[in-house]
């Protein structure tokens, strides 16, 4: 046994660790032995390390949890509601590490989406199902009642339950009128039977009508405490009244354990509903994009915008990791993520923190000038580096080992 050799594999130095399940916050040095964190110390020695990444004046947090995406890659149809993107290509760029795709597939197709992108995939993936059978492959199967199968979608849950966290209902009969075949709640009522029978949470994408559906039946006597709306701040809710104080039910939900999720997407985030939310002191649970090819180039962007948006809208540094980090892996149930705690999977994003005036979009095309922002510039994933766009982890050329230098054997 080689007693000299280096004691850890990859060394983060210099940087500022905020780590909320830990409750860390200060100048630490980060180690990774064996794909897993292995210190998280003041003044590590460089010399215990086979490689040393100086990140001075950066920050060092939990790889990021995105708990609302669409990453089921399938060729997209006349009938599908989104078209996904491909985890991998996008979401290592926002430190990103972990993603949990919103009801893109359903109990027919799970099977495909873990075959297809989950196993295939680097970003650690994971999923709530969604209610109807094809998911959103098939917009029009989320409007036809026999689709959605309680029992079955439970079954399925159960069956990957290393997978799937909850059950998610969305895009159910917003416009037309009720009938028989479409009654207000129905869609809503059998994603809670399904989460009832599995024991997971449901996630819901609502869009109120009144006077049969409206959103306080929904977040005060619909949904179960761990049950979470997703698109909190979009503009059909009833969040903030005329002198912008956050209305009674939403804090009679949260009280109630009604958990609250942003969710952006192309549609619904919108200041005229967040910032004064903000300022009166309702903040959303978790932060998360509704990331999909439909929103890439705006509004949405990354998750980082998403969160630079929280920052400038007043929410502290440590509290955007929080909420982008520890309370959604709560929210799936899998608290052992989103941390730096010795023994965890390694899993790392290096950010830095910018201050200057910066302009930010919502869904309705109105802008809000901020003056922080967040950019990535190094992500882990199970210890490997999977994002460096500046080459903090490399030499300079000059520097380069002798491999560098050697001219290939040219062929034929």
């Amino acid at each position: 046994m080689n007693t000299d050799s280096p004691q850890f594999d990859l060394l983060l130095k210099g940087g500022r660790v905020i780590d909320p399940a830990n409750g860390r916050d200060g100048l630490l040095d980060v180690a990774i032995a064996d794909k897993k964190i292995a210190a998280v110390e003041a003044s590590i020695p460089p010399e215990t390390a086979s490689r040393v990444v100086d990140v001075t004046g950066l920050i060092i947090t939990p790889g990021i949890i995105d708990m609302h995406t669409h990453v089921y890659v399938y060729p997209p149809t006349p009938t599908s509601y989104v078209e996904s993107m491909h985890a991998d290509a996008h979401l290592f760029a926002s430190g990103v590490t972990m993603t949990v795709d919103a009801g893109t597939a359903g109990w027919r197709n799970f099977s495909d989406f873990k075959a297809s992108c989950i196993d295939r995939s680097k970003v650690r993936i994971l999923a709530y199902l969604n209610i109807a059978g094809d998911g959103m492959v098939d917009k029009d199967g989320e409007q036809v009642v026999s689709e959605m199968q309680p029992k079955i979608a439970a079954a399925v849950a159960e069956a990957y339950s290393d997978l799937i966290v909850g059950i998610k209902t969305a895009h159910y009969w917003t416009r037309l009128p009720w009938d028989a075949a479409h009654p207000p709640w129905v869609s809503v009522e059998r994603a809670v039977a399904a989460g009832e029978i599995c024991q997971m949470p449901v996630m819901v994408d609502f869009w109120p009508r009144l006077p049969e559906r409206p959103y306080q039946d929904l977040i005060l006597k619909k949904l179960r405490p761990g049950d979470i709306h997703t698109h909190v701040f979009a503009q059909q809710f009833p969040i903030v009244d005329s002198q912008g104080k956050v209305y009674d039910h939403m804090w009679q939900a949260r009280k109630r354990g009604i958990i609250f999720d942003l969710g952006h997407g192309a549609g619904s985030f919108w200041f005229r509903n967040a910032v004064p939310a903000f300022k009166d002191g309702f903040v959303p649970d978790s932060i998360s994009t509704d990331f999909h090819m439909g929103n890439v180039n705006g509004p949405v962007l990354s998750m980082l915008t998403t969160m630079s948006k929280c920052l400038c809208m007043g929410m502290p540094l440590p509290e955007v990791i929080y909420r982008s980090t520890v309370t959604p892996a709560r929210e799936i149930g899998r608290p052992e993520l989103g941390t730096l705690t010795i023994g965890a999977e390694a899993d790392v994003a290096v950010l830095k923190h910018l201050i200057g005036d910066f302009g930010y979009v919502d869904c309705g095309k109105a802008k809000l000038i901020g003056h922080e922002q967040l950019a990535c510039k190094l992500t882990i994933r199970a210890g490997q580096i999977v994002y460096d766009p500046e080459g903090l982890s490399v030499p300079e050329w000059e520097h380069a080992p002798v491999a560098y230098w050697r001219m290939p054997e040219l062929q034929g």
